[in-house]
């Protein structure tokens, strides 16, 4: 906004008793005004940004343990957020906790949570052909006791972090992690909520009427050809008959991994039906938003 000078009505028009003929603008005087005006503008608008506080996402490696196993996670946070906050727990697809993992957590703290990408496959290890990641799943989920302790050890680590509210967690997961996190709901794990993209709906142990806590959200491909029809109908029975609060999202034409960029590129590697689905990730991300923001305000 640009300040005349006090007291002249019309900006650079000069008038005398005898002549209302305006007399030739002081260009120089009106180039100093507007710059004056516009620099303390700027100094205003600066002060205020100054006030304001801008995410300052930390993110660090940790190291937990159970049954002299130690897992490798990573917690990431927005340093510049004061008080305790909602836990998010999120778990990896069956390559194992790397950097993809670690960039939801971040997005995370970018939400306002603290977030750790937990490591279920121990010692931080990951899979590079889809016979190893195979092998690791089927050893880390031979035994859902052991399977269920690495989950709580991750849980535990993140309930004690310093900006953490206990009692409020929740959990995400991608493919074998969806699995996992619906999984870790059934058993009656105290989350608030659990949200699964493209994750795998079968189970052992079905859902018990009174037993499961936390509110579940399901981010599916439509076009997967891993998750059926059929898995899908008995899911929603199997929910609606132990009376959780679940809501069942399709993206039409989406495939496997559809929220993972690198998708495409394991799906031509290892002739896979993996894909990259820009909409879908973003439409799914933004519902997971919306999903945790009611969990997290009850």
């Amino acid at each position: 906004m640009i300040s005349d000078a006090p007291g002249t009505p019309f900006p650079g028009r000069v008038f005398t008793k005898a002549s209302t003929v305006p007399l030739h603008f002081d260009e120089r005087r009106i180039m100093r005004t507007m710059t004056l005006g516009l620099l303390l503008a700027l100094l205003v608008f600066a002060s205020g940004c100054s006030n304001q506080k801008h995410p300052a996402i930390e993110g660090k490696e940790v190291a937990y343990e159970f049954g002299g196993t130690v897992m490798k996670g990573y917690v990431a946070t927005d340093a510049a957020r004061e008080g305790r906050r909602p836990g998010i727990l999120v778990v990896h697809e069956w390559w194992g906790h790397n950097e993809y993992a670690r960039k939801r957590a971040r997005m995370l703290a970018e939400l306002g949570y603290t977030a750790l990408a937990v490591d279920m496959f121990g010692d931080g290890r990951q899979a590079a052909h889809p016979a190893d990641a195979q092998k690791f799943v089927m050893e880390t989920m031979r035994n859902l006791d052991t399977a269920k302790a690495r989950f709580m050890a991750a849980y535990d680590l993140l309930a004690r972090q310093e900006n953490v509210d206990p009692e409020r967690i929740g959990a995400i997961g991608y493919c074998f992690g969806g699995g996992v996190v619906l999984g870790m709901a059934r058993e009656g794990v105290n989350l608030k909520g659990v949200a699964s993209f493209h994750g795998s709906l079968g189970t052992q142990l079905p859902a018990e009427r009174g037993k499961v806590q936390a509110r579940i959200l399901v981010c599916n491909g439509a076009a997967d050809p891993f998750v059926t029809a059929e898995q899908i109908e008995s899911f929603k029975k199997e929910m609606q008959d132990a009376g959780v609060d679940v809501k069942f999202v399709n993206y039409a034409g989406a495939l496997h991994a559809f929220t993972n960029p690198e998708a495409d590129e394991f799906g031509k590697r290892f002739d896979l039906p993996l894909a990259y689905n820009k909409e879908a990730d973003e439409k799914s991300w933004k519902e997971m938003e919306e999903f945790f923001r009611q969990v997290f305000a009850r």
